[in-house]
């Protein structure tokens, strides 16, 4: 079986989160010789299979094999991949088994390595991960097997396969911010106060407003809001209070406690309650790890493209990973069609994918003494 071969396997499953389908049970299979570990709750499966080789550094690839459901639109069946035109269509063929699928076949075909080599698999990725990675994290940290170095296949490039990888990931904080007025007639505003007229003239400083001025690995830090509802949805009364909802992706630059700060400038005198919740917190893999090195140098060896670092987009599972202290980086094909109708990928952008991770794995053989 080759690369192409394993992700079409891997896409027939219909492992819909947290449904893994019989996916983890067939990649525990077919990486015959890894001792296994499996952690599972709440109707979440969780998989971690290892092989050491030798005294020496322990790399782990990590993702999920849940997919969120196919909807509508598709031009084939969802979980009957096919090919077309070295095209290939499934749900999950971006997000992410894709990235499964290269990482397993390249650990299957490699046969030394100075040190230990990990898969972490789980199937609540897209759902709540409450039950997932954070999981089988904890579970490592107890048996003592938490890797070193970590990477995530998650689709990360952008234009051309092989033009971005994800050395970080932004933090991400919900607002929700009430603003008290008094409610009464339309015809008589001097009696009421409209909340409405209150944050009209404010929301310049809070509307996509920049937080922080980033730096080289973090964009600002923005707010966005996302909703605003206030009144009756009548045209004669005016309303009592105000409602609005916003999003922080932020970087390492700015905090909870800095937002309320903002707020509290920009609402002095007006009476207003605030609840934030932070989702997700920023991290960064230093350019200088060797995990970041060496995957620069297989991409640029396998693709010729000079990858650039991103740390944009949403969040994912490495979050989990970082905060355990394991330098962490993504690397996976292109994302255009990530949970959208005809979910497809390239065959050679699978087939170097897979050719970037053995060989990244042979860089690390070559390059680390027993």
């Amino acid at each position: 079986m080759n690369v192409v071969d394993l992700l079409m396997k891997l896409l027939s499953f219909e492992s819909v989160t947290p449904d893994d389908a019989g996916s983890l049970a067939f990649i525990e299979n077919y990486l015959e010789g890894y001792e296994a570990h499996h952690v599972n709750q709440e109707g979440v499966k969780n998989l971690f299979l290892t092989k050491k080789y030798a005294d020496g550094p322990h790399l782990c690839f990590a993702g999920h094999v849940d997919v969120v459901p196919a909807g509508e639109g598709w031009d084939s069946n969802p979980f009957t991949p096919v090919i077309k035109e070295e095209t290939i269509y499934g749900r999950g063929a971006q997000d992410m088994k894709s990235g499964v699928a290269a990482f397993v076949q390249a650990l299957h075909d490699v046969d030394n390595f100075k040190g230990r080599l990990s898969v972490l698999l789980t199937s609540d990725e897209e759902g709540d991960a409450k039950y997932g990675t954070v999981v089988m994290l904890e579970h490592l940290k107890q048996i003592d097997l938490l890797p070193d170095y970590c990477i995530v296949a998650e689709p990360t490039c952008e234009l051309i396969f092989g033009d971005a990888i994800k050395i970080g990931r932004r933090g991400s904080i919900n607002g929700t911010l009430t603003l008290k007025g008094k409610q009464g007639h339309a015809a008589y505003p001097q009696k009421a106060i409209n909340p409405i007229h209150q944050i009209a003239p404010l929301l310049d400083k809070i509307a996509g407003v920049y937080l922080d001025n980033g730096d080289d690995d973090f964009a600002p830090s923005q707010i966005v809001i996302t909703d605003i509802r206030s009144g009756m949805e009548v045209t004669n009364v005016s309303p009592g209070s105000l409602k609005m909802m916003f999003n922080v992706r932020n970087s390492t630059k700015t905090t909870q406690e800095e937002i309320k700060l903002h707020f509290d400038r920009c609402f002095e005198g007006l009476e207003y309650e605030l609840s934030l919740s932070q989702s997700a917190y920023p991290f960064v893999t230093g350019r200088d790890s060797l995990v970041v090195k060496k995957l620069v140098e297989s991409i640029l060896k396998v693709t010729k493209q000079q990858t650039k670092f991103s740390t944009a987009g949403g969040t994912s599972d490495a979050r989990f990973i970082a905060a355990y202290g394991v330098d962490v980086v993504e690397f996976g094909v292109k994302n255009d069609t990530i949970h959208a109708p005809n979910e497809r990928t390239t065959v050679q952008e699978v087939e170097g994918l897979y050719e970037v991770f053995r060989d990244m794995i042979i860089h690390f053989n070559a390059e680390l003494s027993v």
